[in-house]
């Protein structure tokens, strides 16, 4: 700010001048003490002038006795899960009430590398919503998958440097950290020279393991599923992310640990959202009204999606109703239950009612298509050669993304291969790799995702994005694979022997290129076939859900393209096992 602009402000706040804008007669959201006042809010040149006087403005708007609070801070999401391009993201989620995010785009960046980072980032600036993007720190999230990119600390210098980026984001390779290993130094240690955060990813560690990790720097983490694990972290001087994402749904257990003496470590966060789950309940509008129905004070809740988004973000511009932050502001009629009547971004008006209000405009995707490439898949690769019918299954443990190890016996051909058996719920399940065409593919089996009937492809595959593929038949499945391969990535449906709905998404088999309604068209279309025709419960969401199998960082047992995975201990076990 230089000295014109920032006089303009100091005699707009003390009343010599007239603001921009004044929004008067408000019930404003004082999230420092946790209280309601009332009075009007002066905006000029997009920052808060003054509130709780009466002003005059240029443009004068009577709230009439509304709320206004600050707006909603993401502290960390994946675009990327949303299916839709950050343009649209922001006219999503803006409609919404959140006006600040932290992507992680480690999705693309383990697709594309830096160039997928470069994509996001200038895709970003033609957007509304501030995006404030954190460097990925794992890419690849293991040592035991092949990703599309290897990001070192190196590669993480100019971004740092530059400040395209604030700090590194979930670093998910816990193990790695915990035993100093010298990457996970290295990528430390330039975060540190950059003086920024570094986002946590550390789910079941406690006890010693968690000292260390906590030590070398980690802030937060958002992997908490129980209270016990919650209130660890925060006895460690860490901030907490209580998640409501489209899977993972671990709000209303950890809210009952939520004290007046902790809250203000305690912060909001989506983590993995789908574009359907935003038009259909919300973003962290809808994570507040969660903390309210769970008996929460709604002051603390709208804190939680605030100040403490702010502060555990470092962002000390924004996040309360003060003179001289920036004029991102939500407002709403009832405490009881919060439904979004506008968004204002930096003063403007972006969003009214559930709609964004401008138009949209779009950043070439050429630098990030072309993303599939697949060598030699049959379906001869996905047959099993067992010796033994006592072998290890992933087990899907609903709205969750961590899974178990099911120890299962199957019927077996003659030829030794995994027999489909309806009345069991277990199907094969399959990586292919496709970034290097390497011709990699592991297939096991999976527990609990339902699917009784054909198969489900996709390109999304967490974190590196191999295709991942189940179903009850290998015919079945390698028709999927190659319709996916033929569009270039996405998702794809199969049944009886015949292609169902598919979902293009052509930026790097992650996102689709069309409006955030289109995609959740058919995204409609893709659930309601899953669960109709292919019989997947309805309780398992069916894209989101196989596409956390492959996380190989995420307890207990995963599956990649080079192997089945025991996360608890970090290494490849046999898809057999003794009895």
């Amino acid at each position: 700010m230089d000295k014109k602009h920032l006089k303009k402000l100091i005699d707009v706040a003390a009343g010599r001048l007239p603001a921009d804008l004044v929004l008067k007669n408000a019930r404003l959201i004082d999230v420092y003490q946790a209280r309601v006042t009332k009075g009007d809010l002066a905006i000029v040149d997009g920052l808060i002038a003054g509130l709780g006087q009466t002003y005059q403005g240029l443009k004068e708007v009577d709230l009439a006795g509304a709320y206004l609070a600050p707006g909603f801070i993401e502290p960390h999401i994946h675009i990327e899960s949303a299916y839709i391009s950050p343009e649209e993201f922001s006219r999503l989620f803006l409609a919404r009430g959140t006006t600040t995010a932290f992507p992680d785009p480690h999705e693309i960046v383990n697709v594309a590398g830096l160039t997928g980072l470069n994509y996001m980032l200038a895709a970003s600036k033609l957007a509304k919503l501030d995006f404030h993007y954190m460097m990925p720190s794992c890419v690849p999230a293991s040592e035991m998958e092949n990703a599309g990119a290897t990001i070192t600390a190196n590669d993480m210098e100019q971004p740092l440097a530059a400040d395209q980026v604030d700090g590194l984001a979930e670093f998910m390779s816990y193990p790695d950290v915990i035993a100093a290993r010298e990457a996970s130094l290295a990528k430390i240690l330039t975060a540190k020279k950059f003086h920024r955060r570094i986002d946590g990813h550390a789910p079941l560690v406690t006890g010693k393991d968690l000292n260390a990790y906590v030590a070398a720097g980690i802030d937060n983490d958002h992997e908490c599923s129980t209270v016990a694990e919650m209130e660890e972290r925060l006895a460690l001087g860490m901030y907490v992310f209580l998640r409501e994402g489209s899977v993972a749904h671990d709000l209303r257990t950890l809210i009952k640990g939520v004290t007046p003496a902790n809250s203000r470590r305690c912060v909001l966060s989506a983590d993995d959202m789908q574009a359907k789950t935003v038009l259909k309940t919300g973003h962290l509008d809808h994570s507040i009204n969660i903390c309210i129905e769970e008996g929460l004070d709604p002051l603390t809740a709208i804190q939680m999606a605030t100040l403490n988004a702010a502060e555990a973000c470092q962002l000390s511009d924004r996040g309360a109703l003060a003179p001289g932050l920036r004029a991102d502001l939500v407002v709403f009629d009832s405490l009881e239950k919060l439904v979004v009547k506008q968004t204002y971004v930096k003063g403007e008006l972006v969003a009214e009612n559930g709609h964004y209000l401008g138009e949209v405009t779009t950043y070439p995707t050429d630098s990030v298509k072309s993303s599939i490439h697949i060598k030699d898949f049959s379906a001869e690769k996905l047959k099993l050669k067992l010796k033994s019918p006592h072998v290890r299954a992933i087990e899907v443990i609903a709205g969750e993304v961590l899974t178990k190890e099911a120890k299962v016996t199957v019927d077996l051909t003659d030829s030794g291969d995994f027999a489909y058996n309806p009345n069991q719920d277990l199907t094969k399940v399959a990586v292919i790799e496709r970034h290097h065409n390497t011709g990699n593919v592991f297939c096991g089996l999976l527990k609990g995702y339902g699917i009784k009937n054909g198969a489900i492809a996709l390109s999304i595959g967490h974190d590196s994005h191999n295709v991942i593929v189940t179903g009850t038949s290998d015919t079945d499945m390698t028709l999927a694979v190659k319709e996916l391969e033929r569009l270039g990535g996405g998702v794809v449906l199969v049944h009886q022997g015949k292609i169902g709905p598919v979902m293009p998404l052509p930026i790097a088999g992650l996102m689709s290129n069309l409006s955030g309604e289109e995609t959740v068209a058919i995204q409609n279309k893709i659930d309601a076939f899953a669960h109709s025709q292919l019989q997947i419960p309805t309780k398992i969401n069916p894209v989101m859900t196989l596409s956390f199998m492959p996380l190989s960082v995420i307890p207990e047992l995963k599956i990649t393209d080079m192997g089945l995975v025991d996360v608890n201990n970090f290494k490849f076990v046999p898809l057999e096992y003794q009895d």
